[in-house]
């Protein structure tokens, strides 16, 4: 069974997080299964633009808890776990091709993160969206520390981040952090159809406006890719967070 399947729609290529049983939740098999997909839909000759989705209730709920003891190891499996999420947000910000992210249900933590790494968003109208990591102690990564500053300004990233407080579409959608939201049923029509536009616009002139609007040429997100990476790894290690993590997993069962 593939945690990430890849399907096309003439000049498309459709990745969907395929663990529908744990709303999408973040596993070190969904995240190998992720890449293989993202990498051959950017390598595919015949595909234009990329939608990534969400099979089941959500897009993505974020980590899954029921991994962090594994996760959380020692120094080279908390490594490796952030390693695996930093690359994923590079693959879509870094690719040529324009990544549409379709998401509905929850968008949480690393999740809400990767949608935000999307050059655009149509979200359904059921869509929740927040990030936990500093109530669990642990730290934000996906280039989110650049991109929600230069989206929102630093107080309100600042807000979005430590407060962790729950935003439904329409919210994201004012703060400029969602591009479109439509009925939960029309959601992955509607961001086809804003695929298809995008595949037909030159892919040569999209790949450098891609390259341009994400600052790859300063390497300002990719320094923040990296610091995000030391700190969430810090913060992995950390014995409070690890306590908060655990105490939180089991108010869950």
């Amino acid at each position: 069974m593939s945690y990430a399947t890849l399907s096309a729609d003439g000049p498309v290529r459709i990745v969907t997080l395929n663990r529908p049983e744990r709303l999408n939740a973040i596993s070190g098999a969904l995240m190998v299964d992720l890449r293989a997909a993202l990498a051959a839909a950017q390598a595919d000759r015949d595909a234009r633009a990329i939608v990534l989705t969400g099979a089941g209730r959500s897009f993505c709920a974020g980590d899954d808890l029921k991994e962090f003891d594994d996760q959380a190891a020692n120094p080279e499996s908390i490594a490796k776990h952030v390693d695996h999420i930093q690359r994923i947000s590079r693959d879509l910000m870094f690719g040529d091709k324009l990544v549409i992210g379709a998401a509905h249900g929850y968008a949480v933590g690393g999740g809400l993160e990767w949608m935000l790494n999307c050059d655009l968003v149509v979200a359904a109208d059921d869509l929740v969206a927040f990030f936990p990591e500093m109530a669990l102690g642990h730290f934000v990564t996906g280039g989110v520390t650049y991109l929600l500053p230069q989206a929102l300004g630093h107080q309100r990233a600042m807000e979005l981040i430590v407060l962790g407080e729950r935003h439904d579409a329409h919210a994201l959608q004012r703060l400029g952090l969602v591009n479109r939201v439509v009925p939960k049923e029309s959601m992955l029509a509607a961001a086809l159809e804003m695929a298809h536009t995008v595949a037909a616009r030159s892919a040569a002139a999209t790949a450098r406006l891609k390259r341009a609007l994400t600052g790859q040429g300063s390497d300002r997100l990719a320094a923040a890719l990296d610091y995000e990476a030391d700190a969430a790894a810090a913060m992995f290690a950390d014995a409070d967070t690890q306590q908060r993590v655990r105490e939180f997993a089991k108010s869950r069962l």
